[in-house]
């Protein structure tokens, strides 16, 4: 299957190749699950918030929401080979997971973990090597290789910071190979995002869209974009493309995907499409 949407955007039926695959035509791109993804340029291999792992149905197996996984891992963690870089938002469990990213520092002995400087804690508990971890804060822009990675402030329903006055929780504009991409990791709208982004001319954006509700604020689950909200946002800030995430994974915090792709249908102008498993996105 071949699809191209506008903005430079097209997806095709492949596997998740486990060593890279010397990409010749600008990107490649896969989910992972969740916020996920695995991205492939010619010179580097990026990994965003790894979770391959079924660590937090052990956890909560006990509790009604049990976090049960609705579908599989596409790749398991320790066949990923060749990752240069691994970009944590935040420290949730299915962001920050240890059984996922210690895997992938054991098979890659090179690799860096830029991870909030407020989660360099929880990174160095989570057992990852402290010479692999790359602290970045909010407005912090750091330069790996070919890529430069810049810190976005995220509001994850809000704002929020530590007690040393540093943000809990980022995205990432990082830009490699003549790519810019937007990871907004968990975040809903906020004054001053749009003024964030502005100095970026963003190709890609990757946007969690299963929203948030008074329900699951209830039970202390931080919400995100709607499906609508992440449209607004891509066609506000005039992203080439965007795919929405952050779905699928848990049956208490997903979307009906039927409803949501009709809604593209109509709306969403060729320029955004809710991401699928086993594709192959690619920016040419």
């Amino acid at each position: 299957m071949n699809r191209q949407a506008s903005g430079g955007l097209a997806s095709e039926g492949a596997l998740i190749p486990a060593v890279p695959s010397a990409f010749r035509d600008g990107m490649g791109l896969w989910w992972l699950g969740q916020a996920g993804f695995l991205i492939e340029t010619a010179s580097t291999r990026i990994v965003v918030d790894p979770y391959l792992s079924d660590r937090l149905a052990r956890l909560f197996g006990y509790v009604p929401l049990s976090h049960r996984r609705m579908m599989r891992p596409p790749v398991e963690a320790e066949a990923l080979l060749g990752i240069d870089v691994v970009l944590v938002t935040h420290d949730h469990g299915d962001h920050l997971d240890p059984d996922s990213l210690l895997p992938i520092a054991r098979n890659n002995p090179g690799c860096r973990f830029v991870v909030p400087a407020s989660a360099v804690a929880a990174a160095r508990v989570a057992g990852l090597p402290e010479a692999a971890i790359q602290p970045i804060e909010a407005f912090q822009s750091i330069e790996l290789g070919a890529l430069r990675v810049s810190a976005i402030p995220a509001a994850h329903e809000e704002l929020a910071i530590d007690d040393h006055g540093r943000a809990l929780f980022l995205g990432y504009v990082f830009e490699v190979d003549g790519n810019c991409i937007y990871h907004s990791g968990d975040c809903a709208p906020y004054p001053g995002l749009l003024d964030n982004l502005a100095p970026f001319r963003i190709d890609l954006g990757l946007l969690p869209v299963n929203g948030r509700d008074e329900w699951r604020r209830s039970q202390n689950i931080l919400g995100n974009f709607d499906l609508g909200e992440a449209m607004d946002l891509a066609r506000r800030a005039s992203f080439g493309a965007s795919l929405g995430h952050h779905f699928g994974l848990f049956d208490f915090n997903t979307i009906d995907e039927d409803e949501g792709r009709e809604s593209l249908s109509t709306e969403g102008g060729g320029r955004f499409d809710l991401v699928r498993p086993g594709m192959r996105y690619s920016l040419r």
